[in-house]
């Protein structure tokens, strides 16, 4: 099932997400329906605060990158369950972002390009893997969604003036998108 992607200033976006348990009630309905959301709104990445469940789930699918993405060698698609990063190192670049729950904006954002992450897949099976380039970037959106941190928030001072009325259009429901959304009441 589709769900709504919540907008930006929504109250979970900026919240902390807590770990859920094995036996987490609806967990495989619940990954289903996040692969199906968002793939429906065309993204590679997308985490539970950003449908509204304040919880550590998120999900990366880099491997639909690969034709685009020159100095990706290979993609991942991967759900990651109560992860934690626990290094992050490397030179660090600038790269482009967007996110669904905040449409039509897109920035520079600087981050590390190799990360240690570990994690629970679907199957409640701990890993800790590196990741670089790409997916870890990818992966790094992402878990700032569980740690209640928007993208935007690492935007140069200049770029976060020139959007703050784009910004405050997504939370009045002022953006048309060709994916559900729910915006803040």
């Amino acid at each position: 099932m589709i769900l709504p992607i919540v907008a930006f200033g929504t109250p979970v976006l900026k919240k902390k997400a807590k770990n859920i348990k094995n036996d987490h009630e609806g967990l495989k309905e619940l990954i289903g329906n996040m692969w199906e959301t968002m793939y429906n709104a065309k993204g590679v990445g997308l985490a539970a605060p950003q449908i509204g469940k304040r919880i550590r789930i998120f999900l990366i699918d880099t491997i639909q990158l690969e034709e685009e993405e020159s100095e990706l060698k290979e993609g991942v698609k991967q759900v990651f369950i109560n992860a934690e990063i626990l290094e992050e190192e490397g030179e660090s670049w600038l790269y482009e972002e967007g996110c669904l729950s905040i449409p039509h904006i897109r920035g520079d954002v600087e981050r590390l390009p190799n990360i240690t992450i570990k994690y629970f897949d679907e199957d409640f099976v701990e890993h800790t893997k590196k990741f670089e380039g790409i997916n870890a970037r990818v992966i790094q959106h992402e878990y700032d969604h569980i740690e209640g941190i928007l993208f935007t928030t690492k935007l140069k001072p200049l770029k976060r003036r020139l959007i703050k009325r784009k910004l405050e259009a997504i939370k009045k429901g002022s953006v048309k998108v060709d994916y559900r959304m729910r915006f803040p009441e």
